[in-house]
């Protein structure tokens, strides 16, 4: 197995790394087997986390009302990556919202990476439920605070050096790291309509905008949008 890589997770207000957004990242650097150091932080994001994101994370708005912002984290998580090979669980999820945001400051990420879901579907077939909650049942893995980041970074790490353990000998080529491959559409800019409804918003609720109308997306309008909306 690997001695040396990255483990991570992150937590997202939603699926679609396009138009969802980071709320926190969770990453430990292994080094010889062991955890050498490690990144924990929140992401403030531009609109409300709603109370779904809240049931399941615990994560809440006030939470984050402090926390450095999307650019700033992101840049300094690329910077603990380093060129290291990325471990997660269903890592293309967590992988594909980190391009995408380091992309937005035009930062590139374009790593090597391993999977534990896909290794637990190949390695594990027979098993009902192949979720990282599940494996870590299976194989009686502490998890103490499942769905925040850096909990979930440790699980999976723990996860991958157990499957390793047991499968890896028999079948190798589940463990070789390959190249992340996550392609970002092009962003189509904010509509004016988008733009003019925001301006009324802000003139109504009283607020200083956060944003560059030069450089929203028509996604980023609409999700600042129904954040606006549904504050009272």
């Amino acid at each position: 197995m690997l001695k040396s890589y990255i483990a991570f997770d992150i937590e997202t207000t939603g699926l679609n790394p396009q138009e969802n957004e980071i709320i926190e990242i969770g990453a430990l650097k292994v080094r010889g087997g062991r955890v050498a150091d490690r990144f924990i932080e929140f992401i403030r994001p531009q609109a409300q986390i709603s109370p779904m994101i809240t049931n399941l994370t615990g994560i809440t708005n006030d939470m984050v009302a402090n926390a450095r912002s999307r650019s700033s984290v992101v840049s300094d998580f690329l910077d603990f990556c380093g060129e290291d090979v990325l471990i997660g669980h269903n890592v293309i999820f967590d992988y594909s919202f980190v391009k995408c945001s380091a992309a937005l400051d035009h930062l590139p990420f374009e790593k090597q990476g391993i999977d534990t879901l896909k290794i637990a579907q190949k390695a594990l077939a027979g098993l009902e439920s192949k979720s990282l909650g599940s494996l870590c049942e299976y194989y009686q893995i502490e998890n103490k605070s499942a769905h925040r980041a850096y909990h979930d970074a440790l699980a999976t790490a723990k996860l991958y050096q157990t499957l390793a353990h047991y499968f890896e000998e028999q079948n190798p080529a589940l463990f070789k790291p390959l190249p992340l491959t996550y392609k970002i559409k092009k962003q189509q800019p904010a509509t004016p309509k988008q733009l003019s409804f925001l301006n009324s918003l802000v003139r109504k609720k009283g607020i200083t905008p956060t944003w560059d109308p030069d450089t929203l997306s028509r996604s980023e309008a609409s999700r600042i949008i129904d954040s606006l909306l549904k504050e009272k």
